[in-house]
């Protein structure tokens, strides 16, 4: 029987990094995955894969209409969706390759396989010949991921084809005529926009009054504007109650969650995108003694321990947000626990992205928060409009918006619309991290002409007067 410090169940970003960090601090490590390659959802079907139709079809749109005003003249862009399609295939590959060589150079067995817990220190994978192999472990980790969670109370009967998940949205082979999303969400929104992008009709079927739940309110409005503007329609507060095939399509019928007469629409393909679920599955967790929560995930405390001695677990398998970064940063904490450190995640520090056009990014609180919570604040704002960079690159839809305590200026929260936010979000977050306030980033100096400096500037509008406006 195969023995080691620690069995990581599950090689995502949370799973395969845990797994790096524990064989960097010495440790002898496994790692188990049921797909045939490393990453998980998120290099494979989700986070990478989205991003590379995303930055195409961004490209094509910006051939299409966003260069003779720059004296850059081309004639009709084609489409060319199996190259698309390649490009993204191509992306995946060679993110998937880099991670067997940094398992390889890490010293770390890797199995193919179904891993199941069986027992408080074994491990038994069902590997792809059939045949089991039983790993002895001092520490396992449960870093699962999630899965597709459908829509509450509703049948979805799954093609891949017609009626998909965030999966099948990937591989479409033409693109949809009229292509209808029920969730508003991230999944939903960007890879709404990619296909509205390549030439479908998108609708967007969304439960709740606005779109991006959970973030700042002024920063949804603001998408929502933009996005309609690209061509998307949204119907907003109403409950989804039936998904079915019908004929080469599907048809969606919902009603508004305040009451009133149901709808259908007819479409080409339907996207289901309302979140995703944790996977726990055939994992022997309730044998193992491991307790779940009324969700179905795993509980763990403030160090990502579960009840069981030398169980634990990170990323989307456990509560909070479902972001590949904070599993990152989950697996390397548990590393650093095990191996005796004081492994640490700052969940009040950990940004969101929304990779549309414009990205939209976010750090720390909202201002719906900050109230609920009744906590004094200030807020300071600044329009791309007024950014001397953002007019050279004619993309000056968005701002950005800094909440900073009334108190002692410390900064709460960072939010930003624009070109680039997914980047610029991150000197927020640095700033946040370190306990800074808005007086240290308006007092920082910013390169200039950059994007950059309406964060600077925003900053100056929460601690005093910002210059530019």
């Amino acid at each position: 029987m195969a023995q080691y410090d620690v069995v990581v169940i599950g090689a995502g970003p949370g799973g395969y990094v845990c797994a790096i960090k524990a064989a960097q601090l010495g440790m002898k490590v496994a790692l188990v995955e049921k797909r045939t390659t490393f990453g998980g959802t998120c290099v494979n079907v989700g986070c990478i894969p989205s991003k590379a139709l995303l930055q195409a079809s961004e490209k094509l749109a910006e051939a299409q209409h966003g260069l003779e005003a720059f004296g850059v003249e081309v004639g009709k862009p084609k489409l060319n969706l199996k190259q698309m399609m390649a490009h993204k295939t191509q992306t995946v590959d060679q993110n998937t390759k880099g991670l067997v060589f940094l398992m390889k150079k890490n010293k770390i067995d890797t199995f193919h396989g179904t891993g199941r817990i069986a027992g408080k220190r074994k491990v038994v994978v069902a590997l792809e010949d059939g045949k089991d192999e039983t790993l002895e472990a001092k520490n396992i980790v449960i870093a699962t991921g999630s899965d597709v969670a459908g829509i509450p109370g509703v049948e979805v009967k799954f093609d891949e084809k017609v009626i998909v998940s965030s999966t099948g949205a990937l591989e479409f082979a033409k693109v949809p005529g009229h292509l209808v999303v029920v969730g508003g969400g991230v999944i939903g929104l960007e890879l709404g926009s990619v296909w509205a992008r390549l030439g479908a009709k998108v609708t967007v079927v969304e439960y709740l009054d606005t779109i991006l739940g959970g973030m700042d309110g002024e920063v949804a409005k603001q998408m929502q504007r933009l996005l309609a503007k690209q061509g998307l329609e949204f119907r907003l507060g109403a409950k989804v109650t039936g998904v079915a095939k019908a004929g080469k399509g599907a048809t969606v019928t919902f009603e508004p969650v305040k009451g009133g007469a149901a709808e259908t629409i007819q479409a080409d393909a339907v996207l289901v995108a309302t979140g995703r679920r944790p996977y726990t599955d055939g994992l022997g967790l309730k044998e193992a003694g491991v307790e779940l929560d009324e969700r179905g995930r795993v509980k763990t405390d403030a160090h990502l321990r579960t009840n069981v001695e030398g169980i634990y677990a990170i990323g989307d398998v456990v509560a909070g947000p479902m972001l590949a970064h904070r599993g990152e940063d989950e697996g390397v904490a548990v590393a650093e626990t095990i191996a005796g450190q004081a492994g640490h995640v700052n969940y009040g520090v950990i940004p969101a992205v929304v990779y549309t056009s414009p990205e939209v990014a976010s750090v720390g609180r909202t201002e719906e928060e900050l109230k609920k919570a009744g906590i004094a604040y200030k807020v300071g704002k600044f329009p791309f409009t007024a950014n001397g960079r953002a007019r050279a690159m004619l993309q000056t839809d968005g701002f950005v918006k800094v909440l900073a305590d009334k108190a002692d200026d410390r900064v709460l929260g960072v939010h930003i619309v624009g070109f680039g936010a997914g980047e610029m979000i991150h000197e927020g977050a640095v700033l946040m991290e370190f306990g800074g306030a808005a007086e240290d980033l308006a007092r920082t100096c910013h390169a200039h002409p950059t994007l950059s400096e309406a964060v600077k500037e925003a900053a100056l509008a929460a601690f005093d007067k910002a210059i530019h406006i």
